[in-house]
């Protein structure tokens, strides 16, 4: 595999500071466009037995956060609870703080105990909640039950 070469920015291979060199000249990185500031939003919390996970997104639908109870180090059974829930809402809120929407639609998914403990942090947050929606997938008919026995 060898020895890899560490050249710094700014300096050409021999060491010699080089006159006039841009940060992309020299291999950095171009600069991040700047963060536009959101009025309106939606807020998508999906709680199941095993996770809570919460996206935020502008009008549109596109993604300006995420986070969810096990990229935020809790694991096992502690990713479903109330507490986790809650520590979500307010990485999702140190996120968004500068630019994210202060008015936001809810939309609510799944059954897990999570749920609730997720809109009263987003409201204890300072986010006006404009509405809430459930979107839970629900079964219309089920599978054909068996066939009937024969006596």
């Amino acid at each position: 595999m060898g020895k890899k070469k560490v050249v710094e920015k700014g300096l050409d291979t021999s060491g010699t500071k080089v006159e006039g060199a841009s940060a992309t000249q020299a291999g950095g990185s171009l600069k991040k466009k700047p963060a536009r500031k959101l009025e309106t939003g939606r807020v998508y919390i999906k709680s199941s037995y095993n996770n809570t996970s919460i996206t935020v997104t502008d009008d549109k639908g596109d993604v300006v956060a995420w986070s969810s109870a096990g990229s935020m180090g809790f694991a096992g059974p502690k990713k479903a609870t109330p507490f986790a829930a809650s520590k979500v809402v307010s990485a999702i809120v140190e996120k968004i703080e500068k630019t994210g929407p202060k008015k936001v639609d809810l939309y609510i998914s799944g059954i897990g105990p999570g749920r609730d403990s997720a809109v009263r942090s987003l409201a204890a947050q300072g986010f006006e909640i404009e509405s809430i929606k459930d979107v839970t997938p629900l079964a219309h008919n089920g599978p054909k039950p068996r066939k009937i026995r024969r006596t």
